[in-house]
């Protein structure tokens, strides 16, 4: 191991032991300010999220679309742009799932309809990150008001539908609309709740973004481009068609995501049905700092922070919300070392 290799694993740590300490820190005085135990929540949460085969696959079903969402993430942030709209693109995805499986399931095998289902959601994903691109490219929109208005739009579309032409026979509720028959839902193991097709897809999935980001020409002229369009210019590489196709990437993640909410967790469109999954991964991708490696096990850690928080009301009587002020303290803490690595190098 070179010196050089040794130096850079030691910052890594030293930052990481920074982060963790502060989070610690702050979330125990937080704790003890609510007159909460400290060590009753945080064993609360481990025993919430790890504590039998059960959690661990609701831990692995918000995993899925976190580390999809991350995944595309990846691709538009290496281009300088931040996709807040991927939380539009998720419920377009569904959208799109929930279309296929409403209007072909009465004439087609079951097997069809979730493949046809898995097509047009990928599409519809894609075709709104399409959207945020194109106001970027050709309108000079930036592409995070672009997002933000977007995702409105889309929030709005799935209220509509659920309301309208979607609607439960009779009643219009906010549970959703009719659930759709077994045969339309993801296999899962026998008393594991999980799909190992989706978990499969997305395994597979975040392999191929690896791939891409570290061995493709497409990863490289994304990272060119990203750092300087107008050297990327010089040497024949459009920024516009880059932007748009590391867009459409984005899309076709959150595309994935949408398609497993409605196929593998809710079986039916509801009102919240990307859970808030597009903005969390922003933050675990600025926690990974922008690098592929740290992404699964930081939604992994996320992924656990979401469900074990679920026992803190019933057992503590304090909010659930408290998962996302560690998730934000995480977040604010890394960029504080980040900081002060860079301080430190001046």
């Amino acid at each position: 191991m070179t010196h050089e290799l040794k130096k850079r694993l030691f910052t890594v740590a030293l930052r990481w032991f920074i982060t963790i300490s502060i989070v610690i820190i702050f979330t125990t005085l937080l704790l003890l300010l609510t007159d909460t135990p400290p060590l009753e929540a945080y064993f609360l949460l481990i025993k919430g999220s790890l504590g039998s085969w059960n959690k661990i696959a609701r831990v692995l079903q918000v995993w899925i679309p976190l580390t999809l969402c991350s995944c595309g993430l990846l691709y538009t942030f290496s281009m300088r742009l931040w996709n807040i709209g991927i939380e539009g693109q998720v419920m377009l995805g569904a959208i799109g799932a929930t279309a296929m499986l409403k209007w072909l399931s009465p004439y087609f095998a079951p097997s069809l309809c979730l493949t046809a289902a898995f097509v047009f959601a990928i599409f519809l994903g894609t075709l709104w990150s399409l959207f945020a691109g194109i106001l970027k490219t050709e309108g000079g929109v930036n592409e995070i008001f672009a997002g933000l208005g977007l995702n409105f739009v889309a929030q709005g579309l799935i209220l509509w539908l659920i309301f309208g032409p979607w609607k439960r026979p009779g009643i219009a509720s906010m549970s959703g609309t009719e659930p759709f028959d077994y045969s339309l839902w993801l296999p899962t193991l026998h008393g594991f709740r999980i799909s190992p097709l989706a978990l499969a897809i997305t395994i597979i999935l975040f392999i191929a973004t690896v791939i891409i980001h570290r061995y493709t020409r497409w990863g490289l002229f994304f990272r060119a481009v990203g750092n300087n369009p107008n050297a990327g210019t010089l040497f024949g590489l459009s920024p516009q068609r880059y932007t748009l196709l590391a867009m459409s990437l984005a899309g076709v993640m959150a595309g994935c995501a949408g398609y497993f909410q409605v196929t593998g967790i809710y079986h039916r469109l509801i009102p919240s049905i990307s859970s808030n999954y597009g903005y969390l991964s922003l933050l675990v991708v600025m926690l990974a700092n922008y690098k592929w490696m740290p992404i699964p096990f930081i939604a992994f850690f996320f992924a656990c922070l979401n469900v074990g928080s679920i026992q803190l009301p019933l057992m503590l009587k304090i909010d659930s919300s408290l998962s996302g002020v560690i998730q934000g303290i995480c977040v604010l803490a890394f960029l504080c070392a980040y900081r002060w690595k860079l301080r430190s190098k001046g």
